[in-house]
């Protein structure tokens, strides 16, 4: 397994027209995020890259929703998403959407996130899974050029694996759109409800939402042992002694 943190520049994309079928990725995500926005409660919601401020987050409770980019029209703050500007446990929400794909050190990035974050807050990311046919294009060489492939797709397990190391618990995880994207929308729907169930682990794109934990997700087992020791037993002495007549008696 390649290492997360690289050291190459990726040129992080900031709307999704500058992403191959972006605007059909953004569709699908969006619908979800309506299906969640609904959910997440509290007073400020943070969201990262240009992708994250492109979705509409408008039927969330949050109200002050704050986007963080360096080239995005559409932020509301300039700043670089490894050094927020925002003192610890600021967000009760964060949007991350395809934003560990181009960067740098995704490990950085997700503790900076969880620095910012309250206990018990949520967070909604998305990404593209390498195990899909959008995947198996990167391997062609005038693709790796061009976005999505020009950053690094992981596998949602080992995004679930980071989320573990920091203490969130992941409560909702969806991996779709194996069909790609195509003009024949209706055939391209019925595809995607058909082949969902049997091979929805080679989804195109993954949705998850975690939330963070002030405990231990894994209860830890005590490793007390008890130590053997010799009891007195109490003898009835009566009874005893009827049982020693009994046998002198039938001897006799």
């Amino acid at each position: 397994m390649k290492p997360a943190r690289t050291v190459t520049h990726i040129e992080v994309p900031y709307t999704w027209s500058n992403v191959i079928n972006g605007e059909w990725v953004a569709e699908l995500l969006q619908a979800r995020l309506d299906e969640w926005c609904p959910k997440l409660f509290g007073y400020h919601m943070l969201k990262l890259g240009g992708l994250s401020a492109e979705l509409t987050s408008s039927h969330c409770n949050i109200q002050h929703q704050i986007s963080v980019d360096k080239f995005s029209p559409k932020r509301t703050i300039v700043a670089d998403a490894l050094e927020l500007p925002f003192i610890e446990k600021s967000f009760d929400a964060c949007l991350l959407m395809h934003q560990l794909d181009y960067a740098a050190d995704p490990h950085g990035l997700l503790r900076e996130i969880d620095r910012v974050m309250v206990d018990d807050g949520y967070l909604v990311l998305s990404g593209n899974n390498p195990l899909s046919l959008l995947g198996l294009r990167g391997l062609l060489p005038w693709n790796r050029r061009q976005a999505p492939w020009i950053g690094k797709m992981y596998l949602p397990f080992r995004i679930n694996d980071w989320l573990r190391l920091l203490n969130y618990e992941v409560v909702y995880q969806e991996t779709f759109a194996i069909v790609p994207a195509t003009r024949h929308l209706a055939c391209a729907a019925w595809l995607e409800h058909v082949l969902s169930e049997p091979l929805s682990a080679v989804g195109s794109l993954y949705f998850i939402v975690a939330r963070k934990r002030t405990c231990p997700l894994k209860l830890i087992k005590p490793t007390w042992k008890l130590r053997r020791q010799l009891a007195p037993v109490r003898i009835n002495c009566r009874t005893q002694a009827e049982k020693t007549c009994t046998k002198t008696s039938s001897r006799s």
